[in-house]
């Protein structure tokens, strides 16, 4: 006999129909931060240290370490620049250009690795901005027969350091493995 009494209680509690629906959170405002300058903390020449997976999304944890130099300097004046990577290791010697190009009416920043040997500028080109001193850029790639999303993410550690990490994902971005791991010093 209690029960119908609590269930009475509560429907009585119950708001009335004609109470009023929450109103939605507004939308975020727009990015007001002009990130023109955010790579600036590059621009000049460093020595690199890098280490990567060879064998990605395969559990694997044998990294390969190389050493060398990285480049940046703007272009024409302007907010975009190029970068000049040449490391050497164990495994070889690899180089290669990066050039960051900034849109002011998005205000984000497309990041295109040049393959010179080939003679080619992949399409499409990471894409993104920094927040809270973190710049993270994402791609969508083929990678071992399927679509996968790369994350570039790159620190300003200090007047003399910063680092990069590229991450792939296989699941959509619920989990990253970091496969490249590119640390800058002055």
């Amino acid at each position: 006999m209690r029960l119908p009494l609590l269930l009475a209680a509560a429907i009585a509690i119950a708001a009335p129909a004609h109470a009023a629906v929450p109103t939605p959170p507004p939308f975020p405002a727009p990015v007001t931060h002009d990130g023109a300058h955010d790579f600036d903390f590059l621009i000049g020449d460093w020595k690199a240290h890098v280490r990567r997976l060879p064998k990605r999304l395969v559990g694997s944890t044998e990294w390969l370490a190389y050493d060398g130099t990285s480049n940046h300097h703007k272009l024409l004046g302007s907010n975009s620049n190029l970068e000049e990577f040449d490391v050497t290791g164990p495994a070889g010697h690899m180089h290669g250009q990066t050039l960051r190009l900034y849109n002011p009416q998005t205000r984000q920043w497309s990041i295109y690795l040049l393959d010179v040997d080939k003679g080619t500028l992949p399409q499409p080109p990471m894409v993104g901005e920094f927040k809270d001193g973190v710049g993270e850029f994402y791609d969508q790639e083929p990678w071992d027969g399927r679509m996968i999303l790369v994350r570039y993410q790159w620190f300003n550690d200090s007047p003399k350091a910063a680092h990069m990490q590229q991450a792939f994902s296989a699941d959509g971005g619920k989990s990253w493995e970091v496969n490249w791991i590119c640390e800058l010093t002055r």
